[in-house]
């Protein structure tokens, strides 16, 4: 059974100033979110992607194919009413991040996760929150001060940025991964080969499967996505 997709109704796509921010119209009519809530970007960048998305549309309407507008969507519909509940998501991964948990063994891969310890080292001095590192998969307690300094980072996000970090940490395992690249400090590229050590060096032991490169061919694009976003809300 095929599925069904709304048709393209609108012939020209412009983007407006609007008090809050910008808006994008369809044949002069403002889009909205899926909540009925008129969708303002915040910055004329965001505005002109989001435009570009629905221009690009031709005979359908394919949501997949418009990662910016669905983001958007996102920050307006889901973050913004949750704003509190979705940072202390983000933020309890600085408790257990990925960064944080060293293998015991082989030596090799040991050796390759120590590339890590300079991530951690920045987060310690430019963001002020050091963080400890273990062997294994035992769970433990990080300082307290590191904690609330990294929740600090994420609160003052704003609902659209939020949306971005929240994708990078959630993709990555890692808060400090997903704030080392909404800093610059990293490319969305560079952090998301650092959340994939391990895979990485599992494949290269054990063979590359095919699906789970597409799998992670998939979670990359929508990394760099999150990424992209991010900087469109400057």
């Amino acid at each position: 059974m095929m599925s069904w997709a709304p048709k393209r109704f609108w012939t020209d796509v412009t983007v407006r100033p609007e008090r809050a921010g910008f808006a994008v119209l369809l044949d002069g009519r403002p889009v909205r979110t899926p909540a009925k809530a008129p969708l303002i970007l915040p910055t004329e960048a965001m505005a002109r992607a989001v435009a570009a998305e629905w221009d690009a549309q031709e005979r359908e309407v394919r949501p997949e194919r418009m990662p910016v507008t669905r983001r958007a969507n996102s920050a307006i519909d889901k973050v913004t009413p949750l704003f509190d509940a979705v940072v202390e998501e983000v933020a309890k991964y600085g408790g257990t991040d990925l960064l944080c948990y060293r293998a015991e063994g082989p030596a090799e891969l040991v050796a390759r996760q120590r590339v890590w310890d300079e991530v951690l080292a920045w987060a310690a001095s430019d963001l002020q929150a050091p963080l400890d590192v273990t062997s294994g998969v035992i769970p433990l307690d990080q300082p307290v001060e590191s904690l609330g300094r990294l929740r600090k980072q994420v609160a003052a996000c704003t609902p659209h940025q939020l949306v971005a970090l929240h994708d990078l940490v959630a993709m990555s395992g890692s808060l400090v991964l997903g704030l080392a690249v909404t800093h610059g400090h990293l490319t969305g590229a560079e952090a998301f080969a650092l959340s994939r050590l391990d895979e990485t060096f599992q494949a290269e032991i054990w063979g590359h499967d095919e699906e789970a490169a597409e799998v992670a061919d998939l979670r990359m694009k929508s990394f760099l996505g999150a990424e992209i976003f991010f900087l469109l809300c400057r």
